[in-house]
């Protein structure tokens, strides 16, 4: 890195991982295994873990479950990284009620989806977002993914949210690099990829990280990628990011990251089960088989 180079801001550091929750066989929640993933995330190079997000099954946890993961995460990663929680859901009121019960257990900051399925306008999403913000003291990362939400974040609506002083980041779901690109040079926020195949464009973007699923499984390699473009080494980064598309294959090419991610962290001997509650099922046997191949292959396992 030549000294005339200008890192990216990162208040929610550069490598996270949308980490997943560990059930037990009867699908109650494991705690010992999400203590010692995140543990091993951080030691395989995470300076940031979101827990709670969709890849942690956000959707079917309770707050109990989502407070008892903050609290116990927190005190096992001793601050060696950034933790965010995930407080989404298209009931504001309940939004709201899960991020003050993670700021209350100890989270760093809130990632902050656009309400899902009841398709709002955009003064609703402005609304939704500016809520859940407004009754925590903690950094917000705001989450753009219509493919799932069902309503986009039109530009218009981000730079009104860019203007509190607690929305710094944006976790860009949305596929479109040359638009993200005209976003962060217009807002000022920070940009963090959360879609693995695009990872290496958007921190030659600029972009000041990524939120991973398959990190699960990369995670020092994603950090070696981060370090060769903050080096300026853009050939070499190229590199890395085409070594990492077998396994981001593997992991995120079946649609459903979460699923795969856990399969894969069993398969790895990380954690004991790879149980997910419905409406989310297994992968079938000749995923798994086609997964550990795909490992085996690079090494991994």
């Amino acid at each position: 890195m030549t000294e005339t180079s200008v890192l990216p801001p990162r208040v929610f550091g550069s490598v996270s991982v949308a980490m997943v929750t560990p059930f037990h066989e009867d699908g109650s929640l494991d705690i010992d295994s999400a203590v010692a993933l995140a543990d091993h995330l951080v030691k395989q190079g995470c300076d940031s873990i979101l827990i709670s997000g969709t890849t942690g099954e956000s959707p079917t946890t309770h707050q109990p479950e989502k407070d008892e993961l903050v609290r116990e995460v927190k005190a096992a990663i001793k601050g060696r990284a950034f933790l965010l929680a995930g407080a989404g859901s298209n009931d504001t009121a309940h939004a709201v009620r899960i991020a003050q019960g993670a700021q209350e257990s100890g989270a760093d900051g809130l990632l902050v989806v656009a309400p899902y399925y009841n398709r709002p306008s955009q003064e609703g999403v402005y609304q939704h977002i500016l809520a859940v913000t407004e009754v925590a003291e903690l950094p917000v990362m705001v989450y753009d993914i219509p493919g799932r939400t069902g309503v986009k974040l039109e530009f218009d609506t981000l730079k009104r949210l860019a203007d509190h002083p607690r929305i710094l980041a944006v976790k860009d779901a949305t596929g479109d690099v040359a638009a993200g690109f005209v976003k962060m040079a217009e807002t000022g926020l920070e940009y963090y990829s959360g879609d693995d195949g695009l990872n290496f464009a958007w921190l030659a973007h600029g972009a000041s990280g990524v939120v991973s699923v398959a990190g699960h499984v990369i995670a020092s390699q994603l950090r070696d990628l981060v370090s060769e473009v903050d080096a300026g080494d853009l050939p070499a980064a190229r590199a890395e990011a085409v070594k990492q598309l077998p396994v981001i294959n593997a992991i995120m090419g079946g649609g459903q990251g979460a699923v795969m991610a856990k399969e894969a962290l069993k398969l790895l001997g990380v954690i004991p089960s790879a149980t997910l509650r419905l409406p989310l099922v297994g992968a079938s046997q000749s995923q798994i088989a086609a997964l550990a191949a795909t490992l085996r292959a690079e090494g991994l396992m």
